[in-house]
């Protein structure tokens, strides 16, 4: 078993990242709920630190998320990070208040106590970055500040007995010059992490679990043609063969002939592949639907539907493999109750399937997914797609959706990516696709007036699309991009480039 830095969740929009971050050190973390924490039993599980992360909520608020701190510290090192911090200093005998004015954005570290392992290579002077409208105005008994800012005096704090440290800025974001070093001083100088772990020791893990786990039984896993659910299928096939049975399910949204293209690749990799084209049922039972939350729960359950049906005609099968990965459960319900997307391959299955649910990338980010499947051997065509919605065009696709929109949409979104491969520019940005609006604009073609559809192009880059910027790409290239679109798409006599970031913008339409 991986030695493991566990990161308690208070539900803070940061605490993915913290996760990433350690894990770019070598180290395996996993991301628990704050109130399932295992007490007790860290040697069992091999938990040699623990990071206590952010949270929107106030220590002292009656709803505040709270642990049993005394079980904790103590048992192992601990670092509380902004409310990880706060909760340490308050339930321990400290203060927290409202800060005077909310603390957000750039600071410096104006003093730091040399002798702390924490600050180990750290200088005065250096950039972090504040988030919090709280602030902790005293340190409980046995306590002492190691380091602060202009404006906040408990910028950092430690036990004078326990290995147990308090940063009030957020180490894990990109804005913390210093952050990377003093997540590597805590968990490799601190804690005694060894940095073993890589896609290759990941693998090997994982597929002696899978082998396992599963035994003799038959799989049947659900392609969707992306790198998450391509890299499940290979690890699968890795540890139990031909038991492993792929079904790839067009729905009818997906992109130009992706259908075709993807099944011919997944036969070249020895998969076992079942290609089913239900692209009418999908169809009808979209019909007239608008809303993007009802467009993906009905895709969503029809898919199920589908998987259901095939899964049936294949004797002795009890488990559904599916190429989840730790954005998708993080989007699908966080610990506060809000719910950013609902993502289909999230939430359970019908009870009447009767079967398990297996998914070896849960705990894995899309960069880790990328890395794992490149140690497989999986071609690069294949590893360096951009992520694709499960939903595929539908929601890109504004309003109701109908077999001539979706055939709009595919030729033009073929123009966009095949350009930006034929440009050398795909591999420079996180994620691209083309949008059809629901709005129709004037136009002149030749000697006539046209009244026709208008697509927007979206290009974001990003490292984990938690945020993401619009990707300034070259005029001349987008220019020759809108050219060929109005000229080779019939039906489309307007393309718009959109340059919203996320966030306030997310990377999708819908």
């Amino acid at each position: 078993m991986h030695q493991k830095i566990v990161i308690l969740d208070f539900g803070s929009q940061t605490t993915q990242l913290i996760g990433r971050r350690v894990r770019e050190l070598g180290i395996y973390s996993e991301i628990i709920p704050y109130n399932k924490y295992p007490f007790g039993k860290e040697k069992e599980e091999n938990i040699i630190g623990v990071i206590l992360s952010g949270s929107p909520l106030s220590v002292y608020d009656n709803k505040a998320f709270k642990i049993d701190l005394k079980k904790l510290l103590g048992s192992v090192p601990v670092l509380g990070i902004c409310y990880g911090a706060q909760l340490m200093a308050y339930e321990l005998g400290g203060n927290v208040e409202p800060a005077p004015s909310r603390e957000y954005g750039r600071a410096r570290l104006a003093s730091i106590e040399a002798e702390c392992p924490l600050f180990a290579d750290i200088k005065v002077g250096e950039q972090i970055w504040m988030s919090h409208g709280d602030t902790i105005t005293a340190l409980p008994s046995g306590f002492h500040k190691v380091a602060s800012t202009a404006d906040v005096n408990f910028a950092a704090f430690q036990s004078d007995s326990m290995p147990v440290w308090g940063v009030q800025f957020h180490p894990e974001v990109y804005h913390s010059e210093c952050g990377m070093q003093l997540l590597r001083n805590f968990t490799v100088g601190i804690c005694g992490a060894d940095c073993s772990w890589s896609p290759e020791s990941f693998i090997e893990t994982t597929v002696a679990d899978l082998r396992a786990t599963l035994g003799d039984d038959k799989v049947v896993l659900g392609l969707s043609g992306g790198v998450d659910s391509s890299v499940a299928a290979v690890l699968l096939n890795r540890a139990i063969g031909d038991r492993l049975t792929c079904i790839f399910v067009d729905h009818g949204m997906l992109r130009y002939h992706e259908f075709e293209d993807v099944l011919a690749a997944y036969k070249d990799l020895g998969l076992n592949v079942i290609g089913v084209d239900a692209s009418k049922r999908f169809f009808s039972d979209l019909s007239g639907v608008t809303d993007p939350e009802r467009k993906r729960k009905i895709i969503g359950a029809d898919f199920i539907k589908v998987f259901d049906e095939e899964a049936s005609k294949i004797d002795g099968v009890r488990w559904l493999a599916q190429g989840t990965i730790y954005p998708d459960c993080i989007e699908s319900l966080s610990i506060t109750g809000t719910t950013i997307k609902s993502h289909h391959n999230v939430g359970g299955l019908p009870e009447r399937m009767n079967l398990r649910l297996c998914e070896p990338l849960r705990l894995l980010f899309k960069d880790e997914v990328r890395a794992v499947g490149r140690a497989l051997g999986i071609p690069e065509h294949l590893i360096d797609r951009h992520p694709f919605p499960g939903p595929g065009l539908a929601v890109r696709i504004l309003g109701d959706i109908t077999p001539e929109k979706v055939a709009i949409l595919q030729r033009a979104d073929h123009i966009f990516i095949k350009g930006l491969r034929d440009s050398g520019l795909y591999n420079k940005v996180w994620q691209a696709g083309a949008i059809l609006l629901p709005v129709q604009s004037v136009g002149v073609m030749g000697d006539e007036r046209t009244y026709e559809n208008a697509v927007a192009l979206r290009a974001v880059t990003s490292t984990d699309a938690m945020t993401a910027d619009w990707a300034h790409l070259p005029y001349e290239f987008l220019a020759g991009v809108s050219n060929e679109i109005i000229n080779k798409v019939r039906g489309v006599n307007r393309v718009c480039y959109d340059i919203s970031s996320k966030p306030p913008a997310t990377i999708e339409w819908e």
